[in-house]
């Protein structure tokens, strides 16, 4: 993506979704070997026969009726896997979406023209809000190029959840509200929706069919700012988006009960392009050091963004930014390509606009003032209150290891993506002494409505590695062949997953069709091997590969004992967000990227001798 062409007038951004093959069911032996295998480096020899003789009476029993069952799901559905795991891996979800799903990261406008600088918060977010815009009219009139893999198209569905989409809490389950459309499908949603010190403001960014320019922008924004430094701050409404998922909808309900004007409101924020949140904190940050402004990305204030909108973006009052997503509607390579696109134009045009000052007769932005009484004022308090509770009980560790990349990794024929891995399974098997199971992104959009599959990095292959660098009998061409067989075996593994036939989400879907069906779940998923190996979201590192270019993220771990990993790779570095949950003795961010550098000179070392 790095080398990524923007616009296309030859091809439309989704011309080819009819076109696209449909999800594909693996067998179901090869996916119960691959689990196998999976499963193997967590299990004792006794425990894995257990785990053996399991898998072998759900693979000869009913697992095979489940299968068929999965078979013929498939031939009526495009993708058989897409409704199941928008509401299980999202919808069902009950607990906070804001800090536990969603994801957030810092933009890298710093490293260039915009280094933090105060007073100019409200010029920078007019001109990167107006890029967003054109990245919006992109994707509406369908001039956004066409994502490929080699000369093979790939899904562009989710560009279409970026803007004017919003999840909306349900009792039991939430729903994702989407009022885009493209130029051809009719009118979209044109209005902005912008937050200051609790209180929330809209204006359409479209005047007379023409989008606002960056001097028009910064009236809108200043009037905003104004409003609020001289005036109380808002109840922060908002802040209610950080409940528990029933809780919120409970509130909400209560809300639109109140007064029917409080459900119009909603609907605005809702339907809205996205949210401009211009915040008063100013977090330090460097190329080399991201920790501050990931982590305030991921824990800032409540009252300033809505934490079920497909994107905030974030506006530090030094002229930095950063962004903050729901991951329901879609994964972060969408928000990656739109970040990447408003990077390239910023350095194209040294941070400032070079166009028109004229600002013409726009309506003012309108406040969204909601009817609230004393019953909402505390239920905003307390998910103040517990937001801050767990936002404090994160750890954040950000930084660009500098003495090499890209470049130097391929040098020595090998991925780069791989590298990171196994380097990553290296330091966590130096600093707790045992195998960390592992979710890396793997994605499935050559395929219709494709979004991710599980690779799994800790296998055999990787563990015997590990074992061999701790080991200082073995010499460093034993080492080197243990490197390299794990090499292949990660590789493999994550182009079967790409390609449809990794088995995490077989065996999800074979669970969810006992579940609807009303089938007793088989012991294979009580299996203790079953959730020691990452199983039901269990996985110690969670982790991906953001890209190529210069936008990063970050999530916060999948359990409380483990990392959420996510890094990007330059030729020259290699920049990576780590978190961990302070509360757990056994985790420590800083220190497992400190064992990633490590490993990273290590391994580097290793290939290097090799080719000698």
């Amino acid at each position: 993506m790095d080398n990524q062409v923007f616009e296309s007038t030859v091809e439309r951004t989704f011309q080819y979704q009819s076109s696209l093959p449909p999800l594909p069911v693996p067998s179901l032996e090869e996916s119960l070997q691959k689990y196998l295998d999976a499963v193997k480096p967590f299990s004792s020899k006794e425990d894995f026969k257990k785990t053996s003789e399991l898998v072998k009476g759900f693979g000869e029993g009913i697992g095979k009726e489940l299968h068929q069952k999965l078979l013929k799901r498939a031939r009526v559905k495009r993708n058989w896997l897409e409704e199941w795991w928008l509401n299980s891996a999202y919808l069902e979800v009950r607990i906070p979406s804001q800090l536990n799903v969603n994801f957030g990261g810092p933009a890298p406008y710093l490293e260039h023209y915009w280094p933090p600088k105060a007073g100019t918060q409200l010029e920078r977010s007019s001109i990167a809000v107006w890029y967003t815009l054109l990245y919006w009219d992109l994707i509406r009139t369908e001039r956004l190029a066409v994502h490929k893999a080699g000369s093979s198209p790939l899904d562009m569905d989710q560009f279409r959840n970026l803007y004017c989409t919003c999840k909306v809490p349900g009792v039991t389950r939430d729903a994702i509200i989407n009022y885009f459309k493209t130029e051809s499908e009719g009118r979209c949603p044109s209005h902005l929706v912008v937050m200051c010190r609790g209180r929330i403001f809209a204006f359409d960014a479209v005047h007379e069919d023409r989008i606002l320019s960056p001097p028009e922008l910064l009236r809108q924004f200043t009037i905003i700012r104004q409003r609020c430094d001289r005036e109380p701050n808002g109840v922060g409404l908002s802040a209610l988006t950080t409940e528990e998922r029933t809780r919120w909808a409970q509130a909400r309900q209560y809300l639109i009960e109140l007064d029917p004007k409080n459900l119009t409101l909603l609907e605005t924020i809702q339907s809205s392009l996205f949210v401009v949140s211009l915040d008063d904190v100013t977090p330090y940050s460097t190329p080399d050091n991201y920790t501050q402004m990931t982590l305030v990305a991921l824990t800032g204030d409540p009252t300033i963004r809505w934490g079920d909108k497909s994107y905030n973006f974030l506006c530090y009052a030094h002229g930095s930014f950063g962004s903050n997503c729901d991951h329901a509607p879609y994964d972060a390579m969408v928000l990656v390509s739109m970040c990447y696109y408003i990077d390239q134009k910023l350095k194209a045009n040294e941070g400032k606009w070079k166009g028109s000052e004229v600002v013409r007769d726009i309506a003012q932005p309108e406040e969204l003032v909601f009817a609230v009484d004393e019953k909402v004022l505390q239920d905003i308090e307390l998910a103040k209150q517990q937001y801050h509770d767990k936002a404090q009980d994160l750890q954040v560790a950000s930084y660009a290891f500098t003495s090499f990349g890209k470049a130097a990794i391929k040098k020595r024929k090998v991925h780069p993506d791989t590298f990171v891995q196994l380097a990553l399974q290296l330091s966590y098997y130096r600093l707790h002494g045992k195998p960390g199971s592992c979710y890396e992104t793997a994605t499935t959009r050559r395929f219709y409505h494709g979004r991710t599959e599980t690779m799994r990095p800790c296998t055999e292959e990787s563990v015997e590695w590990c074992k061999a660098m701790l080991d200082p009998t073995l010499n460093t061409e034993k080492r080197r062949q243990r490197l390299l067989s794990a090499v292949a075996k990660h590789n493999t593994l994550m182009n079967e997953a790409q390609n449809g036939k990794g088995f995490d989400r077989h065996l999800l879907g074979l669970y969810l069709i006992a579940q609807e069906e009303g089938l007793p779940v088989h012991d294979l998923y009580n299996d203790p091997a079953y959730t020691k190996s990452g199983g039901g979201g269990h996985f110690v590192l969670s982790t991906s590969l953001v890209g190529y270019t210069t936008v990063l993220g970050g999530v916060v771990p999948m359990v409380h004992h483990g990392y959420g990993f996510f890094y990007r790779i330059r030729d020259d570095r290699i920049v990576a967000a780590c978190t961990a949950w302070k509360s757990c003795p056994e985790t420590d961010a800083d220190k497992l990227f400190q064992n990633l550098s490590q490993s990273f000179h290590a391994m580097l070392q290793l290939l290097t001798l090799s080719q000698l």
